[in-house]
């Protein structure tokens, strides 16, 4: 029995209800090691190899999340802050929404795992979570999931219905660019270029009016062009021109840079995983990640030469 071709998928799907990318891996593995040592025990009439390792997964993942806060991100706290010279104090305590490294696999459907979404999913309770993956995305039918889940048709349907009803309105897809848009990628590459360049005006000019930042491990989120434009400026204030980036895609080929300061000695040192969503011909969201888990996820050098 050939498991790891079930692995990618398994994975997201894991990041889909855990909104962490390596909680996802473990929870893959283990779900895999649970089906290798219960091999025996499968009986191909009762359900396909791919159904039984979902109820494997989910009930993996359901366990996990029993007793956990959500993962929030920023937005998902409190209102924005007035202040872009607030001080900027880590909540290390916050087990933050992490981003999903699109190169480590190939995974299917992938519009599901944008940023936005992953973070409004987890205000849903685990099993509402659980029901929404299972029949909107992996397509499994809603008797599959209710024997995954261990319930009737009935309450799946129900459930359903919720969380749809929940999520209506969330990162609504058909305003969002592809990832093959011509004007999205231009948008970003003149991003890339202005933020390189420590052009505030020009970055501004990319932005959508209420355009949105936040910057977990940091609580503090920004609403708007101005403040975002004051923020950078004390950015590029406190780390000086010079920078340099390093193209990566998340959740699913949302446009993201790895972005490098640079140090007093030469060289760069590795500041943020930036995740954008552009929508409109502008930047609506930019989530600028500084955790050294995501860091790690992503494979990024800790230190680049301007080169």
């Amino acid at each position: 029995m050939d498991l790891e071709p079930y692995r990618g998928e398994l994975v997201a799907f894991c990041y889909r209800m855990l909104g962490s990318f390596h909680e996802a891996e473990d929870l893959a593995q283990e779900t895999m090691l649970r089906a290798w040592k219960a091999r025996q025990r499968y009986d191909p009439a009762r359900a396909s190899v791919r159904t039984w390792l979902y109820r494997i997964a989910t009930n993996a993942c359901l366990s996990a999340l029993e007793g956990r806060a959500r993962r929030p991100l920023p937005s998902g706290l409190g209102a924005p802050s007035e202040d872009p010279a607030a001080p900027l104090t880590p909540a290390l305590d916050v087990p933050w929404l992490q981003p999903f490294p699109d190169a480590r696999f190939d995974v299917g459907a992938r519009a599901d795992l944008r940023l936005a979404l992953a973070a409004a999913m987890q205000f849903l309770p685990p099993r509402q979570r659980a029901v929404l993956v299972l029949r909107e995305v992996l397509e499994f039918s809603a008797a599959e999931v209710a024997a995954q889940l261990g319930t009737t048709v009935p309450a799946v349907n129900s459930a359903l219905q919720r969380a749809r009803a929940a999520l209506a309105g969330t990162g609504d897809a058909g305003e969002v660019t592809e990832p093959d848009d011509p004007q999205g990628r231009a948008v970003i590459d003149r991003y890339v270029r202005a933020f390189e360049a420590a052009d505030v005006p020009a970055l501004v000019r990319l932005l959508a009016d209420e355009v949105v930042m936040e910057m977990p491990p940091v609580p503090l989120w920004y609403v708007g062009r101005r403040d975002y434009g004051l923020f950078m400026r004390r950015v590029f204030g406190m780390r000086g021109p010079g920078w340099v980036t390093s193209t990566r895609t998340a959740n699913g080929h949302q446009p993201a840079f790895a972005a490098y300061a640079p140090e007093p000695g030469g060289g760069h040192r590795l500041h943020s995983l930036q995740v954008f969503t552009v929508a409109g011909g502008r930047v609506t969201r930019n989530v600028v990640f500084a955790d050294p888990h995501v860091f790690e996820a992503f494979d990024l050098p800790a230190q680049v030469s301007a080169g």
